[in-house]
C-alpha cells in the first residue's frame, strides 16, 4: 500500500507520495524561483471557490509567460485525482507552474524553458493553530526589511519570492511574536507570508489594496462584510492609521479569518480576538461549508 498521510503530489503525469517527489535541480524553479502558485482548500470533501483559484492561477501563469500544456479541465482532473487518491478530506492543495529546465546549453533566454505544473497535497493547513487564533495571535512589523515593490515582482502574480517574508520571520520568531507583516516603501501597511491584513474603524473594514496579493479569501472577507451590513475600503493603509484600528484581522487560505491580539508594543481589543474579527471567523467557516461554494472531490479518473 502507497502511505498518502503526509501528502500526495502529482508530477509528471503520475500521483506519488509528497516524499517521492522532486524537480531537477537545474529547473530554474529551483534555482531562479521562477515559479507562480496557488493554493485551494479542501474542507470536508469539496474544494472552496475552485473555480476563483483557477482563475487567479491562470492569470498568474498568463503574466510570468507560462505554458504547462495543460488546459484548465486538464488541471481540475489532475488535483481531483491527486486529492482523491490521498484520501484527503481536509486538505490545502497546491497548483504550481514552474519555468523548468532548459535544454540550450548556456542559454539564458526563458523562452528556451520547458514550463511544466505539478501539485502537491497535504492535511489542511492552518497558518495559525486554531487555539491561538482563537485568542488573536501576534504580528510582529518587520523593521529590517520592506515588501518587494511591485515594480521589481508583481505581488498579484502568487509567486515564491519570499526573501523579504523570510527576513520578517525571523525578527518576528526572536521577538516572540507569531507572524510578521511588512510595510512598503512609503510606510503602508501592505501584507504578510500567507495572508492579508484588514483594520476595522467602527463599522468601516480597510484592506490594502496596492502592493499585495488579491486573495481570495481577501475576497471572500470583502463579501462577507458587506453581508453582515459592514462597510469596506481596498486602500493604501498608512502605518499611523493603522494603529488607531478598533481591531486588526488575517486572512488566508490557511484558517480562514485570524483575529489579532498584538501587533508589536500595541495591543488591540484589549489583548484579544477582536468581535468583528472572530465572527468573521465563523461566518468563514460556514461558508466554505455552503454548497454554492463546494466542487466535491470526485473520485479518481484512472
Amino acid at each position: 500500500m502507497t502511505d498518502f498521510k503526509t501528502g500526495a503530489a502529482f508530477l509528471g503525469g503520475d500521483i506519488l507520495p509528497l516524499g517521492d517527489a522532486g524537480l531537477p535541480l537545474t529547473d530554474w524553479g529551483v534555482t531562479h524561483s521562477d515559479i507562480v502558485y496557488d493554493v485551494v482548500p479542501v474542507w470536508r470533501g469539496a474544494f472552496f471557490r475552485l473555480n476563483d483559484y483557477l482563475d487567479r492561477f491562470e492569470a498568474s501563469m498568463n503574466g510570468a509567460r507560462m505554458e504547462v500544456g495543460m488546459d484548465r479541465a486538464a488541471i481540475i482532473r489532475a488535483l481531483h485525482d491527486m486529492v482523491a487518491t490521498a484520501g484527503m478530506n481536509d486538505a490545502y492543495v497546491a497548483m504550481v507552474a514552474a519555468r523548468g529546465r532548459n535544454p540550450v546549453p548556456g542559454s539564458r533566454d526563458p523562452r528556451d524553458c520547458e514550463n511544466h505544473f505539478y501539485a502537491w497535497c497535504v492535511p489542511y493547513v492552518h497558518i495559525v493553530a486554531p487555539e491561538a487564533a482563537i485568542k488573536g495571535t501576534s504580528v510582529w512589523i518587520a523593521k529590517s526589511v520592506r515588501r518587494i515593490p511591485k515594480d521589481s515582482v508583481n505581488p498579484r502574480l502568487k509567486n515564491y519570492h519570499w526573501g523579504d517574508f523570510t527576513s520578517g520571520l525571523f525578527e518576528a520568531k526572536d521577538n516572540g511574536f507569531e507572524t510578521t507583516l511588512l510595510l512598503d516603501h512609503d510606510g503602508h501597511v501592505t501584507e504578510g507570508p500567507g495572508f492579508n491584513v484588514f483594520a476595522v474603524f467602527g463599522d468601516t473594514v480597510v484592506t490594502p489594496d496596492d502592493g499585495v496579493l488579491h486573495g481570495i479569501t481577501r475576497q471572500t472577507v470583502l463579501e462577507m462584510c458587506s453581508a453582515a451590513g459592514l462597510k469596506t475600503e481596498t486602500r493604501a493603509l498608512p502605518l499611523d492609521e493603522f494603529w488607531q484600528a478598533d481591531e486588526v484581522f488575517l486572512s488566508s487560505s490557511g484558517g480562514g479569518v485570524i483575529p489579532v491580539a498584538q501587533v508589536d508594543e500595541r495591543y488591540f481589543s484589549n489583548g484579544s480576538a477582536g468581535e468583528r474579527a472572530l465572527d468573521l471567523r465563523k461566518r468563514y467557516f460556514d461558508w466554505i461549508s455552503q454548497d454554492r461554494f463546494r466542487t466535491p472531490v470526485a473520485a479518481p479518473s484512472r
